[in-house]
């Protein structure tokens, strides 16, 4: 039998407008989950109230009670999904602290609730018929959950709101939901809340070590001091030079530093096939064999002493994800030109926008992350594309889908004392500008596919 859309003039029975209308809400609730929950993750819904989503994502399995999570997979779920659970769960805190109790710390949990403001909308679509009657006893504010969430130990890292139209009207639903739905006022007025969230666990065990990967192009008078600057943080770190077809003596000047070295680090030397700093980041992650990856610009303008700090945040379980900022203290005089100021200031706001949590500097070259979630992020590169020269904003687009704790540290930024920049202004800024574009369209204002019917 052929498809119809449901756009058909024909009138449509109260049983199959409820049936209509439900399929359109599941196939935008998970449009919307598919952000997070990619084909190659596992997802657990526990006391799923339909099993409506099952049938959307490739590795769904649900379960009656969190006490038969742990039967569902060899390993943890990458997520565990609420959907709605919050709303009939008679004692929420004691849920959320033995779910918590029941996690092994790497998972994300997912909560979708009802925003207050639909409690009689969706009570009267109820009553004639348009939605079919649910067991909805609490009604509470993203604050309630909050502080359920605190209790529970429970850390909240992202929260979306989503569906303004909820009734698959063509052209008019697709309009509000995925333009107008994400933009500051109108997502006031929307019907989900979406809700990322970890277990805080407590950290044990032995000291991580720590591989720190510093690209290098055209910065031969820096090396030396890279070696002689750069702390040992773990118990046995290494330090991973790849150099980027410099036209000065880079390479050598590596070589020849790497030969009467004799520090704690062990020195691992490269030379990118490629081209940009992405390619020679993504080089020596591919190289790097410890617990922590960082990145340290070979310019030195962010000061190697500084690292420790980022190592404490990931070490100690208080980031997963972490990113430097270099707009809190002041800077050096010649350190960053007034237009670059600018254009950092509005590019954090723009990527804060789009990837639900605040940075105050996207451009600052140090990040540092686990090397088990960068190998997440490496396996689901492909959901944005491979146009970032940076490799900044491919490991800050991964870690926001991927629903990471992110934290800013703040550094002291230095003017740099040989070379010159590798940025260029006008031409990077409008490389930026598209890959914030494509971010957008990707992470924020996400489409709905026409809802055709058989």
């Amino acid at each position: 039998m052929a498809c119809k859309s449901i756009s058909s003039a024909r009138p449509v029975a109260p049983q199959n407008r409820e049936t209509l209308i439900r399929r359109y809400f599941y196939d935008s609730l998970a449009s919307y989950l598919s952000l997070y929950i990619r084909p190659e993750n596992t997802a657990v819904e526990i006391a799923p109230l339909g099993g409506e989503l099952g049938t959307r994502f490739a590795n769904y399995r649900a379960v009656s009670s969190i006490a038969n999570l742990a039967t569902t997979h060899k390993g943890p779920p990458d997520y565990v999904l609420l959907n709605g659970t919050i709303h009939y769960e008679r004692d929420i805190q004691t849920m959320l602290e033995q779910l918590r109790e029941s996690l092994k710390g790497s998972e994300r949990i997912l909560f979708v609730y009802y925003s207050m403001l639909w409690k009689p909308l969706t009570r009267f679509a109820s009553k004639i018929g348009m939605r079919r009657r649910t067991p909805e006893q609490n009604w509470i504010a993203h604050e309630d959950l909050e502080n359920f969430c605190d209790l529970a130990g429970l850390e909240i890292i992202r929260r979306d709101l989503k569906l303004l139209c909820p009734i698959p009207i063509p052209f008019l639903a697709n309009f509000l939901n995925r333009y107008l739905a994400p933009l500051p006022f109108f997502r006031l007025f929307t019907m989900l809340n979406i809700v990322i969230a970890r277990p805080l666990k407590s950290v044990r065990g032995a000291r991580p070590s720590v591989s720190v990967i510093v690209p290098a192009r055209n910065e031969s008078g820096n090396i030396n001091d890279i070696i002689v600057r750069c702390p040992m943080m773990g118990p046995d770190d290494e330090l991973i030079f790849v150099e980027g077809n410099s036209t000065d003596d880079t390479w050598e000047r590596i070589q020849q530093a790497a030969r009467g070295y004799k520090g704690a680090h062990r020195l691992v030397l490269a030379q990118q096939k490629g081209k940009g700093k992405g390619d020679a980041v993504r080089l020596g992650f591919e190289l790097a064999t410890k617990e922590i990856l960082m990145i340290l610009d070979a310019d030195l303008t962010t000061p190697p002493e500084d690292l420790p700090k980022f190592y404490d945040a990931i070490a100690g379980n208080k980031a997963e994800f972490v990113n430097g900022s270099r707009l809190v203290y002041p800077m050096e005089k010649n350190a960053m030109r007034f237009f670059n100021i600018v254009a950092n200031k509005f590019f954090a706001a723009a990527f804060s926008f789009v990837l639900g949590q605040r940075f105050k500097d996207t451009l600052c070259g140090t990040k540092v992350l686990s090397r088990a979630h960068y190998k997440r992020l490496a396996a689901g590169r492909e959901f944005f594309g491979d146009f970032d020269p940076f490799g900044d904003f491919d490991l800050l687009f991964g870690a926001a889908r991927m629903g990471l704790k992110i934290v800013e540290i703040p550094v002291h930024y230095r003017e740099r004392t040989y070379g010159t920049t590798n940025i260029q202004r006008w031409h990077h800024g409008w490389i930026l500008l598209r890959m914030l574009v494509f971010a957008a369209r990707r992470m924020k204002f996400l489409g709905h596919e026409t809802l055709h019917t058989c």
